[in-house]
């Protein structure tokens, strides 16, 4: 080996010596990290359609998303470019069979990190919610399958919500609890959970899915309901009592 050649291999490792490692190059950015927008976005229309049975239009979907409404037209315009969503003739935003697939994903992998959030970790429940959208977009395809053994297979968020995937009710039931007629009992299916001090409210007063309710008492003058929930009276807004959606009780099963 002559000097030029010792010179360019000693060039050659001390250039490799100094290169960042791969996990620090950007184009070793996992993909669900590189979408987090574009996801945000298909999972608030998922929500507002199939939880809560809203029309999803561009203001409706800005005010959700605490964004500027051309901010939400421009990436409204994206997700059509690349087929994700789309505009009727009335402005209803639907989301396109692969833009399902993917709010549906991500829907999924939300709702895993909120039962390993309160069932594993043990964090407090009203909590789940903003800590599990930390953690959704770290969850890949080879750890989402291994999660959902570890958690025993779960049907169900925290806060009722379906977890998508196999057996996954496709309708919901959209009756809340303003719904309801004094005198009558139902059972709590799943509460709003995209407000934290809310949920500190349902969590302090014992409102969460699976807790039978009676309706006490209606005052609409005063745009207030009562509830009562394991023998406590519970005065709450109606707005409040449009955040929880009920089914009627569940019949006990017949005595062998």
């Amino acid at each position: 080996m002559n000097g030029a050649q010792g010179h360019a291999r000693f060039s050659r490792h001390l250039f490799l010596a100094f290169q960042p490692p791969a996990w620090h190059h950007p184009r070793a950015m996992p993909k669900q990290v590189s979408n987090v927008a574009t996801d945000d976005y298909l999972t608030t229309i998922y929500r507002m359609y199939h939880d809560e049975g809203q029309d999803v239009i561009a203001v409706r979907l800005a005010d959700r998303l605490d964004i500027t409404p051309p901010s939400v037209a421009g990436m409204l315009k994206r997700l059509q470019r690349d087929n994700l969503v789309e505009i009727d003739s009335r402005k209803v935003i639907h989301l396109t069979h692969e833009g399902l697939v993917r709010a549906e994903q991500m829907v999924r992998r939300h709702r895993l990190a909120e039962c390993l959030i309160t069932d594993v970790l043990k964090v407090q429940w009203w909590r789940a919610y903003e800590e599990a959208h930390l953690l959704e977009h770290g969850i890949s395809d080879i750890t989402e399958p291994h999660l959902y053994e570890m958690l025993g297979k779960p049907t169900r968020s925290p806060f009722g919500y379906p977890i998508p995937g196999p057996g996954a009710p496709r309708k919901l039931s959209m009756t809340t609890l303003a719904d309801i007629g004094e005198g009558t009992d139902v059972e709590i299916d799943r509460v709003y959970e995209e407000d934290e001090q809310l949920l500190r409210f349902f969590d302090d007063e014992g409102i969460r899915p699976g807790k039978t309710v009676r309706m006490e008492s209606i005052a609409p003058y005063r745009g207030t309901v009562t509830a009562c929930i394991d023998g406590r009276s519970i005065v709450m807004g109606t707005q409040v009592a449009g955040k929880i959606w009920v089914t009627p009780p569940a019949k006990p099963s017949a005595r062998v």
